[in-house]
């Protein structure tokens, strides 16, 4: 049984009672709330597990709520964006949400989402395999998967918790190329779904972090997808 307390920011009361019904039939715990302001607020006061924010809402838009919560918290955000806005989606992904869900959409596929942000974070709370390394070396950059943090040199880069995932992965095997499919599974933990660009928005904005401090070394392999290699 789930034990999940879950934000839903949206405007629109027939939106959340759709979700609250099908998460009460999962046994999810369901707050709303009817704009980004009030979302900001109900996540100190409650502390959910996850939120979910529609991007079109009165008062504060789910962009500046977003903004807002992940600049006082470290908690997972899903974006709930309109079908064919693309800029919505990529811009949410930059802001740092985790995910995204397009309407209309049904409540099975918001909660599949939900359970593979959950499994992914359990993963990276669960001990690590016996031969997993501790700490991923290369010449002026590491990378502690224990501590998850990574220095270049003596500088500390901060990183959100799915740019660190998808920084460890790939360093983890160093020349090898991943498709973006692969990536979304093994990284995001979901089956490819239709949209690559979830993967291509994480690799642009860990290269502007780590690009200060030394050489690109997430290369793009044009036609495939992407692979880590530092030039010693």
């Amino acid at each position: 049984m789930n034990s999940w307390k879950v934000l839903v920011a949206d405007d629109d009361p027939n939106v959340r009672e759709i979700i609250r019904l099908y998460f009460e039939k999962q046994h999810i715990s369901m707050i709303e709330a009817q704009d980004g302001e009030e979302a900001l607020e109900l996540v100190e006061k409650e502390a959910p597990d996850i939120v979910i924010l529609d991007v079109m809402m009165p008062k504060m838009d789910g962009f500046e709520a977003c903004r807002q919560i992940l600049k006082r918290f470290d908690i997972p955000v899903i974006m709930l964006t309109a079908k064919r806005e693309e800029f919505d989606r990529v811009l949410g992904l930059e802001l740092g949400a985790d995910d995204y869900v397009t309407k209309p959409f049904s409540p099975r596929e918001l909660v599949a989402r939900i359970k593979a942000i959950f499994r992914r974070m359990q993963r990276r709370k669960s001990p690590g395999e016996q031969d997993e390394p501790i700490s991923i070396t290369f010449e002026g950059l590491s990378i502690s998967t224990e501590r998850r943090e990574v220095l270049a040199g003596e500088e500390r880069i901060v990183l959100r918790p799915k740019e660190f995932d998808l920084l460890t992965h790939l360093a983890r095997s160093p020349g090898t190329v991943y498709t973006r499919e692969q990536l979304l599974e093994q990284v995001w933990g979901y089956e490819f779904i239709g949209d690559i660009r979830t993967v291509d928005v994480h690799v642009k904005k860990l290269r502007e972090k780590l690009l200060p401090y030394r050489s690109e070394c997430i290369h793009t392999v044009w036609g495939v997808g992407y692979k880590f290699e530092v030039q010693e």
